[in-house]
């Protein structure tokens, strides 16, 4: 027999367990057990009561577990706030000990894993919107740039001369940071009179309506002075402008027999140079150059064709045609033009003209047998 204050759980839902299985009565339950029949109905009338809650769970408990749960996800997201808030508090001091300045403080905001672009400028009080403004670069900043740009390509193509646009944009992108479009990089060489020198199957077209001239050189023999003059172009680096040089050389003697500097690439300088080249030194039999259209424009062809002057112009992959003035151009941009700062034209044709004279007089030649072009010149 149990006292009252000491029946346990187990105990009653044994007896009222027996109750329901029948095999006594709950009288002789009770008398059996020593306890009042009226308490035993209690536990079985709460026994049967609360059955369904032994699958289901009370709803308290219920109610108890989702309060718990919710206290649980407030708490770890109040944990959450206060950490971002403490990173948000750290990153601030960090920065703003450095600079107080807002051009600064707009550097500072950049893609960070713990703090979003919008955090970043509200923690730093700058103008979300001031991230994404590119200022309009002013006439003259774009010139410059463009200036530069070109005199870059003009050393990389000078050094290079075989290099095809992808190769020299590819240098000056690995040397100099400079990334430019492919059709921007065309635009400037084509601006520039600018091709590469190796053997390829189609030189520049000229228009339909052009006149065709042939190409006289081929198995020709070279061996006296006017007898064949090389005409080309050259872009030549001015301060923060550029000009443009046309120089004429005698192809037996490598003697320099004119230049002309201008500031547009058309063909009214060509034909000056051209001009006068025959008045201070005499008419050549043939003239060669290469397809431009300087080259074939109507007033260069009529004055070859009144002076008797045989014009020759490159075929198709012959690159070796101009490679004589090419190399030319190479030696006066090595020697002069990247050495030295031209403020204005009046000096780039100063000094030019004193190079010319130098390189005519005064420097030997291998390929002549280390005589002066102008001795040779002037021999004949």
């Amino acid at each position: 027999m149990q006292n009252k204050n000491t029946y346990s759980g187990e105990y009653k839902s044994k007896l009222v367990i027996e109750v329901l299985e029948g095999g006594q009565t709950v009288n002789e339950i009770a008398a059996r057990e020593g306890i009042n029949v009226n308490m035993l109905k209690n536990w079985k009338r709460e026994f049967l009561k609360n059955a369904a809650n032994a699958f289901n769970g009370s709803k308290s408990e219920k109610d108890a577990k989702k309060e718990a749960a919710r206290a649980k996800e407030r708490e770890e997201k109040l944990m959450k706030t206060i950490g971002h808030l403490t990173v948000q508090v750290n990153w601030r001091k960090k920065n703003l000990i450095n600079t107080s300045d807002p051009a600064g403080r707009r550097n500072m905001v950049s893609k960070n894993e713990e703090l979003t672009v919008s955090e970043q400028c509200r923690l730093l009080e700058v103008n979300r919107p001031t991230l994404y403004y590119n200022p309009v670069k002013m006439a003259d900043e774009v010139l410059e740039e463009e200036e530069y740009i070109k005199s870059k390509i003009d050393y990389e193509h000078t050094l290079h001369c075989v290099f095809g646009h992808r190769k020299l944009r590819s240098e000056l992108k690995r040397k100099y940071g400079i990334n430019i479009g492919r059709k921007k990089f065309l635009r400037y060489m084509k601006e520039m009179n600018i091709m590469p020198i190796y053997p390829k199957p189609n030189l520049s077209k000229p228009k339909k309506d052009a006149v065709k001239m042939p190409y006289l050189l081929k198995n020709l023999n070279i061996c006296r002075p006017n007898q064949v003059w090389a005409i080309d172009i050259t872009y030549i680096k001015m301060g923060r402008s550029h000009m443009y040089l046309t120089a004429i050389i005698d192809w037996n003697t490598r003697f320099i027999v004119g230049f002309e500097l201008s500031e547009t690439l058309d063909a009214a300088p060509v034909l000056k140079a051209v001009k006068d080249a025959v008045s201070r030194y005499g008419k050549p039999e043939i003239i060669n150059s290469d397809q431009g259209s300087q080259f074939t424009s109507e007033d260069y062809v009529e004055f070859l064709k009144k002076q008797g002057i045989r014009q020759s112009i490159d075929g198709k992959a012959r690159w070796v045609d101009n490679v004589i003035i090419e190399l030319w151009f190479r030696t006066l941009k090595y020697e002069l033009i990247y050495i030295e700062e031209f403020d204005n034209p009046r000096q780039l044709r100063k000094r030019i003209s004193e190079f010319i004279e130098d390189y005519n007089t005064a420097r030997p030649h291998e390929s002549l047998d280390y005589h002066y072009p102008a001795e040779l010149y002037s021999a004949a």
